[in-house]
């Protein structure tokens, strides 16, 4: 096949895997906070003809399934309300500029390998390159843009100061979470640990074992950071329903608002699966188990799944936290950010330079 070929095919289908895991994250936030509340949850959408299929169509209906596919298809469907009082083309540009990063950064992140009779491996990944794992960082962080936008095209002060927090938050967490990552890097990169800077290169030098175990404070510093990133409570100064109505996208209705809802999952999406290549492991089965995985196609198909499980087990600790944890206030944020995250980011990575110049002694 055509390598160009194979290469949109597979950008296709990992767009594709993306949108519909952010998709079903909703329903998945839904229904857990259903059960922590002692709600139901979403259980009563369903397609024609379901409920006629023995046993599987009623728990389909019962799981909503189905939920996904009609919220997507009410905010295509719903009027598109374009309020007299702001900038109309940079409000339409704002979500536009919010959902495209959390799409780009699939380029660098791999799903898994294949491994043939020969030996030959092939890696699921679109570009494999050195510092992908910064490009992810940077490239996601630019997302921050179309919350701005959002809020001063609004024209609103609600969304003008949810637009403000959210920039003055990337700027505090995203110092700690560039310093925590060096460690990353120069573990990657050390002599007889691993061979270079990419994701698959981090994937690889924790075959044997996993970063997290043996680096638990840089694993913590980059899950509050990444928690930061993606606006999540505790940290969803931007939104902040409680004194701001909606914050950034308090304008925003029906297919816009779709925009920015779908990016926030997709990047809750891409930040648990860099966590997951980055500290537990990637698509290796368990620390210093060999994978159990038969070699060739079947073998890659197990791998991958086991990698997505391991990222639907970070993503439920992203709604286990949010519905755990009240909301910090503005300055409790910004005092975790500057006088603890950033102290101990710094900390970590003195910590870990001293331990890579005493592993190449020995």
């Amino acid at each position: 096949m055509d390598p160009l070929l194979l290469k949109t095919v597979y950008a296709l289908l990992t767009i594709g895997l993306v949108m519909t895991l952010a998709a079903y994250a909703v329903l998945a936030e839904r229904k857990f906070s259903a059960r922590m509340q002692g709600r139901v949850g979403p259980n009563r959408t369903a397609i024609p003809g379901i409920h006629y299929i023995p046993i599987i169509g009623p728990l389909l209906v019962r799981l909503g399934i189905f939920q996904p596919l009609a919220d997507g298809l009410k905010f295509f469907l719903k009027e598109e309300i374009l309020p007299g009082h702001v900038n109309r083309f940079y409000y339409t540009l704002a979500p536009i500029l919010a959902f495209v990063p959390a799409l780009t950064t699939v380029v660098v992140i791999p799903f898994g390998e294949i491994t043939d009779a020969n030996g030959t491996t092939l890696l699921l990944i679109l570009a494999d390159f050195d510092l992908g794992l910064l490009f992810v960082v940077t490239v996601s962080s630019l997302g921050v843009y179309g919350i701005v936008l959002a809020g001063w095209a609004s024209n609103s002060s609600y969304s003008f100061l949810g637009s403000i927090r959210a920039s003055a938050q990337l700027i505090s967490y995203e110092l700690a979470m560039g310093l925590v990552i060096l460690p990353v890097f120069m573990w990657a990169s050390a002599p007889e640990v691993g061979q270079g800077l990419s994701l698959v290169s981090i994937v690889h030098s924790q075959k044997a074992l996993w970063l997290c175990i043996w680096q638990p404070l840089t694993a913590f510093v980059f899950l509050v950071a990444l928690f930061a990133e993606t606006n999540r409570l505790p940290f969803d100064m931007a939104e902040s329903e409680t004194d701001l109505v909606g914050g950034f996208h308090t304008e925003y209705g029906s297919f816009k608002f779709g925009f920015f809802y779908i990016a926030e999952y997709a990047h809750v999406i891409i930040g648990s699966a860099v966590f997951t290549l980055s500290f537990l492991g990637g698509w290796y089965f368990l620390p210093g188990i060999p994978d159990p995985w038969p070699v060739g196609g079947i073998g890659a198909l197990l791998s991958v799944m086991w990698f997505l499980i391991k990222v639907a087990c970070v993503v439920f600790g992203f709604i286990w936290i949010r519905w755990t944890l009240p909301r910090f206030r503005y300055d409790q944020v910004m005092k975790l950010g500057w006088k603890v995250l950033l102290p101990l980011a710094f900390f970590n990575l003195i910590l870990n330079a001293v331990l890579i110049a005493l592993w190449e002694k020995l």
